[in-house]
């Protein structure tokens, strides 16, 4: 993979080119389609979009972008026991936050119902589909294996007249869940398993969260996938690359019933490392309550990043780096945390924010004196101003900042030692306060008035430099430290609980911010400096009482790795 940084911000702007690009260009050059491009983006409303969801979104929509057509958001809900409102509600959300728009083509394969159940009907007159009473357990047997051909259902030659009365039948009611289904009557010996009779409807007495109890036969993903796209005139079904074998069958359903015959063209999904995207794995989280709900922070879903504090250009610039290939493989999750930061390094405003305190007194700084320092809000952005911060006698530090008895290139505070305070004086260590348990409490020190920042150091030269806060002026607030939510590299291949990350979150109640975080609005973005990027949390915070979450730390892992490269 090329360095992320070797991107100039006029390349930023154009669009990566991909297989599937590509044949687009060639199918507008033949003349294919009458030069249109129409793609859509198919969630099953069975839970929230995830980041890989991400990936097809961006290509889908992208696509559309980039050729001047159009892309239809598409809800397959033809499973009414897993289906939601709330995911439907989800997925319009994210869609639009990553900052894609399907105007009016707002669709849902149960729109097609009608049409779909008149088209297996056909099937049925034309002697390609039969009613069988097999059990889905009898199913499989008879299917055979990859080395072994299936065999005949006895309900496979059954007459079309009783097939066609068996079906409106099911269609009425008359049948419990499992009892029948429709097949296709394909090929019991083809080597690929997807042809040998594959199911097309089951019957599910559920209610459906927009039709209600007026269907109780429900169509497979494989019957309702290409005729939906055929309805929509879709021209480019992008799919990833599970459904490569299912192709043919798309090709065949299309082909055997005469229509309009969109290209499903397949992708490679995305993986990503320390990340479960496996909808099983996904919905176990929430069930069992590992996790705090759907848009929990350490969930890989677009709720959840967002909520974490990532943005849509971070996401939509991570997708257009790792690009559209054919063959799966993995991302680093460290590539995502840096197209964060490269925005956010820009655009985040600096602010000192003190997570685990420890007080220092100024013994030779007067007590009922306060200074207001300047501090700069973005040494990226000049024209972000400054601001004013409290300086007083009492502040806060950084408990790590701090060692009694430190190592040799420790550049922090130390007995005898002096550090820089941000934006603020030199200081100089001289007496540690300990409780009765031994524990430090409290640092004595004295600060230096000639080495104020922005003035000359008074010939001090010091190494290290802290952040702080005037402890009467902190604000107080819980913080919230997120890390992956797996330990293991690709969690995909254990099941939960055993590759879970006991450190995943760390509440840190009793921190002290700069006085100006008070005011901080949910959604608002900050480098904590020395601490990482933080967003005050969208759903917890209250006006004048926000709560933050850590959004990344502020290591580029990515860029050791590309160096190591």
């Amino acid at each position: 993979m090329n360095d992320p940084k070797s991107k100039s911000e006029d390349e930023e702007h154009v669009a990566p080119t991909n297989f599937i690009h590509k044949i687009i260009e060639e199918d507008i050059a033949a003349g294919k389609n009458d030069g249109r491009v129409h793609t859509r983006f198919p969630p099953e409303p069975n839970g929230y979009l995830h980041i890989g969801h991400a990936k097809s979104i961006c290509l889908n929509f992208g696509l559309a972008e980039q050729f001047g057509g159009k892309c239809n958001l598409r809800f397959d809900d033809t499973n009414p026991v897993k289906e939601e409102e709330e995911f439907v509600h989800s997925i319009r959300e994210d869609v639009k936050w990553l900052g894609f728009d399907w105007a009016d083509r707002e669709f849902y394969a149960s729109d097609y119902f009608g049409q779909l159940y008149e088209w297996a009907i056909k099937l049925i007159k034309d002697g390609k589909a039969y009613v069988e009473d097999l059990s889905a357990d009898e199913i499989r047997e008879y299917r055979g294996t990859l080395s072994e051909p299936g065999k005949n259902s006895p309900h496979r030659d059954r007459p079309v007249e009783e097939n066609l009365d068996l079906f409106a039948r099911m269609k009425k009611g008359e049948f419990p869940d499992g009892a029948k289904v429709l097949r296709a009557k394909i090929d019991m010996a083809s080597p690929n398993l997807n042809f040998r009779d594959p199911v097309l409807y089951r019957i599910l007495h559920a209610e459906h969260h927009r039709t209600g109890g007026e269907w109780c036969i429900y169509p497979m993903y494989d019957w309702a996938h290409g005729q939906s796209d055929s309805i929509e005139g879709i021209t480019h079904s992008i799919c990833t690359l599970e459904f490569e074998d299912h192709r043919p069958l798309y090709d065949w359903c299309l082909d055997t019933l005469g229509v309009y015959h969109p290209r499903q063209y397949e992708f490679a999904r995305l993986n990503i490392t320390y990340t479960v995207l496996s909808k099983r794995k996904l919905l176990q989280l929430v069930t069992e309550k590992i996790v705090n709900g759907w848009d929990d922070p350490r969930m890989p879903t677009i709720s959840g990043f967002r909520r974490r504090g990532f943005t849509a250009a971070a996401i939509r610039d991570f997708c257009d780096r790792i690009g559209v290939a054919r063959a799966n493989s993995t991302v680093d999750l460290a590539l995502l945390e840096f197209c964060l930061r490269e925005e956010l390094n820009k655009t985040a405003p600096r602010v000192m924010a003190v997570l685990k305190p420890l007080k220092i007194v100024l013994t030779n700084y007067p007590e009922d004196q306060v200074e207001q320092l300047e501090a700069e809000n973005n040494p990226e952005q000049p024209e972000a101003g400054s601001r004013q911060i409290p300086f007083s006698r009492e502040l806060y530090i950084e408990q790590e900042d701090f060692m009694e008895d430190p190592p040799k290139k420790f550049f922090r505070l130390a007995p005898g030692k002096e550090v820089r305070l941000k934006h603020a004086y030199i200081i100089k260590c001289e007496e540690v306060v300990k409780n009765d348990a031994g524990e430090i409490t409290e640092l004595r020190c004295v600060y230096i008035p000639e080495t104020k920042s922005g003035q000359a150091n008074a010939g001090m030269k010091v190494k290290g430099t802290l952040h702080w806060v005037s402890a009467p002026h902190a604000y107080e607030t819980q913080v919230r430290l997120y890390d992956n939510l797996f330990s293991e590299i690709e969690p995909d291949k254990i099941e939960i609980p055993g590759s879970l990350n006991p450190n995943s979150l760390e509440v840190l109640a009793d921190c002290k911010l700069e006085p100006s975080l008070k005011d901080a609005k949910a959604g608002d973005r900050f480098q904590f400096l020395r601490m990482g990027y933080f967003i005050a949390d969208v759903k917890d915070s209250q006006p004048g009482a926000p709560i933050f979450n850590r959004t990344t730390p502020l290591r580029d892992t990515w860029a050791k790795v590309q160096k190591k490269g």
